[in-house]
C-alpha cells in the first residue's frame, strides 16, 4: 500500500529514489564532494554518506548562497540528489534545485520523521506530493 502527501512545488519535475534522511539542516558549500557526492562535512549526520540518485529528506538549508551553485554543479556531474523534500526551502536550496532541475517540494509535515533511510518514494515536485512506494 502506497501513501501521498502533499506539498508544495518549489522545482518542478519527477523522479523516484531511495529515501537518505538527515535531521539537520544541510549547507552544499564545503559539504558535498561535488566529483563523488559523499557528503564530507565533518560531524554531520550523513558525513560518509552519498546523496548521489538519493531523495534527500532535510529540514531546511543553511549557510552561504554559494550552496545553490554546489547544488547545480552537482546535478550538472550526475551526482546529486535525484530529489529534495524539506520542511522549509530557503531561498539557497530553491535556487540551487531550480536551477540543477533537481525536483523539490517543501511544506511537507513531519518530512524528516514521516521517511525512514531507505524507503522508496516517488517525488512528482510538479504537482507537489511525494508518494511512500510499497516494498516490492
Amino acid at each position: 500500500m502506497s501513501e501521498t502527501v502533499e506539498g508544495r512545488t518549489i522545482a518542478e519535475g519527477v523522479a523516484e529514489g531511495e529515501v537518505l534522511v538527515s535531521p539537520e539542516p544541510i549547507s552544499f558549500y564545503g559539504a558535498v564532494d561535488t566529483d563523488t557526492g559523499e557528503f564530507i562535512e565533518a560531524d554531520h549526520h550523513l558525513t560518509g554518506e552519498t546523496i548521489a540518485g538519493k531523495v534527500l529528506v532535510f529540514p531546511k538549508g543553511k549557510g552561504s548562497t554559494v550552496g545553490s551553485y554546489v547544488i547545480y554543479g552537482l546535478a550538472q556531474e550526475g551526482t546529486g540528489p535525484a530529489a529534495i523534500i524539506n520542511h522549509e526551502t530557503e531561498t539557497i536550496v530553491a535556487t540551487g534545485a531550480i536551477l540543477g532541475e533537481v525536483p523539490c517540494v517543501d511544506g511537507i509535515e513531519d518530512a524528516v520523521e514521516r521517511f525512514e533511510d531507505g524507503d522508496r518514494v516517488r517525488v512528482d515536485a510538479t504537482e507537489g506530493t511525494v508518494t511512500l512506494l510499497a516494498d516490492d
